[in-house]
C-alpha cells in the first residue's frame, strides 16, 4: 500500500523544517508497518505527567532492554524459549522493538516492570527561557 502525500501548512511556521519531514516519515512507516506488538497505552496524567503501558506478559525485567537515544525512547525485548516444548502456543514472546518520538522538553523520571506491565513515567519540563514571555515594543529605532 503506497502513502499518501501529505502538504502541511508550512506557510506559518518557521525552523519547522526538520518536524514536517519526521511527521512524513512517520506516516509513511505507519501505514507500511504492523506496530501492534506489543500491546501499549499513553496515559496523560495532567498537562506535565504521561505515562506509557507496555503489555509484556510472559517476558522478565532481564528481557528487556530502556534506552533514550537522542529524543527517541526505544524499548526492546528479546525472550529465548527454544528450549520449550509446546503442544499450543498462544503468548507470543518474538523480539521487538519498539520507538516513541519525544519531545525535546520530556525527561523520563522512571521505569519499573510489575505483573507484567513496562511502565515508563515521562515529564514535559518546560525550561525557563522556553516559557512564555512579553516581549516589549520600543518606540523606535
Amino acid at each position: 500500500m503506497k502513502a499518501a502525500q501529505i502538504t502541511w501548512p508550512q506557510s506559518s511556521f518557521i525552523g519547522f523544517d526538520k518536524i514536517w519531514k519526521e511527521l512524513d516519515e512517520q506516516i509513511t512507516q505507519g501505514v507500511t508497518q504492523s506496530s501492534a506488538f506489543p500491546r501499549h497505552n499513553i496515559v496523560k496524567i495532567d498537562e506535565e505527567n504521561f505515562r506509557i503501558e507496555l503489555a509484556l506478559a510472559g517476558y522478565c525485567r532481564e528481557d528487556l532492554t530502556v534506552e533514550l537515544e537522542g529524543e527517541t525512547l526505544v524499548v526492546k525485548g528479546s525472550k529465548d524459549d527454544q528450549d520449550v516444548s509446546y503442544l499450543h502456543k498462544g503468548i507470543s514472546y518474538k523480539s521487538f522493538s519498539r520507538s516513541f518520538r519525544l519531545n525535546n522538553s520530556v525527561v523520563i523520571k522512571q521505569a519499573d516492570f510489575v505483573d507484567g506491565l513496562l511502565v515508563i513515567e515521562l515529564m514535559s519540563k518546560i525550561p525557563e527561557e522556553k516559557k512564555p514571555q512579553l516581549i516589549e515594543i520600543g518606540s523606535g529605532l
